[in-house]
């Protein structure tokens, strides 16, 4: 079961259904006609659980992905920033925790000028996927070549598209962040696949023995590590040994008493970044654990309004 949730009740969900309980502004399927890396899956939709989120809240947890999608948010014309963020939902590899570290954040961005792209990928499940290890990755590369592709229409800075993710959305949001050279969609326009920028909450960085969530790094690349091939793949996938210079400037939230993913995978990955020269923001609570989205219970100090000020002093007034 996983790790992450509580499920309280299970439903079958289409595209539809979620598009009207979450209010999206508009959805668009990640793909024109063939997805890449899918099985044969004619006349399967996805499905979904009902859960209790750390925050209180009640939403979906996704757990079969059959077509990924972007949902989108945009800002009212006044008040339009040119920024925009995609944001990866957590839920181990597993599913997508969709509403509270999903939908709820688009729709705060936008309230903010910043258009929120809520990422609909596929998790990591051979049932569905030819390759698990690399199908996450694929959505969201293509997910900012989508958004690279419609800045225009949007109204979008081609240079201020970043990318969010919370606890394993935040491993793979990391994972666009540092991997960016290494090409696992088809970019037939040569469009960058950087992000401008990362927010990570409470994120999966690490899937070294000592600090990885290993429900994340199972579902990823198998129980590892057995053989060198999964030691290679435990090391390609511990995003702090993938900074670079290049890495794009990092926004990072954690708690202290986070017993899911321990904090020490943001410290790594901040170490990381300065040693690399990146420009990094850190934001710890004391406690509220893990999950806990927009909202932690146990302070009312919001780390979105830190992260909003980083964006807007540090980030946004750049050319």
């Amino acid at each position: 079961m996983h790790t992450f949730i509580r499920k309280i009740g299970i439903v079958a969900v289409i595209g539809l259904m979620l598009h009207d309980v979450n209010l999206a502004q508009k959805s668009y399927p990640l793909y024109e006609s063939i997805i890449p890396n899918n099985k044969d899956l004619a006349g399967m939709s996805d499905t979904a659980s009902i859960f209790h989120a750390a925050n209180g809240t009640i939403g979906h947890f996704i757990n079969r992905i059959i077509k990924p999608e972007i949902f989108v948010y945009l800002p009212t014309a006044n008040k339009n920033t040119g920024a925009a963020v995609i944001i990866c939902p957590g839920g181990g590899y597993a599913g997508l925790a969709i509403d509270h570290e999903g939908h709820a954040i688009a729709k705060k961005l936008a309230e903010q000028g910043i258009a929120g792209i809520v990422l609909k990928n596929r998790v990591p499940n051979p049932k569905y996927v030819i390759n698990k290890t690399i199908v996450p990755l694929q959505d969201a590369q293509r997910a900012i070549l989508f958004v690279r592709e419609h800045a225009m229409l949007w109204k979008i800075n081609n240079h201020k598209i970043g990318i969010m993710g919370s606890s394993a959305g935040g491993h793979l949001a990391s994972t666009a962040g540092t991997h960016f050279n290494h090409l696992v969609v088809d970019n037939p326009r040569n469009t960058s696949v950087r992000p401008d920028f990362m927010i990570l909450n409470y994120p999966v960085i690490s899937f070294a023995d000592s600090i990885t969530h290993r429900g994340s790094r199972n579902n990823l690349i198998g129980e590892a590590p057995n053989n060198a091939l999964d030691n290679d793949l435990v090391r390609l996938y511990s995003n702090e040994l993938q900074v670079t210079d290049f890495t794009p400037p990092t926004f990072i939230n954690h708690s202290y008493n986070d017993d899911v993913v321990p904090v020490a995978n943001s410290i790594v990955f901040i170490a990381a970044c300065l040693a690399h020269h990146v420009p990094v923001q850190s934001y710890f609570y004391t406690a509220g654990g893990h999950g806990y989205g927009l909202d932690n219970p146990t302070s009312k100090e919001k780390w979105f309004d830190a992260c909003l000020k980083w964006l807007k002093k540090d980030v946004l007034n750049k050319k």
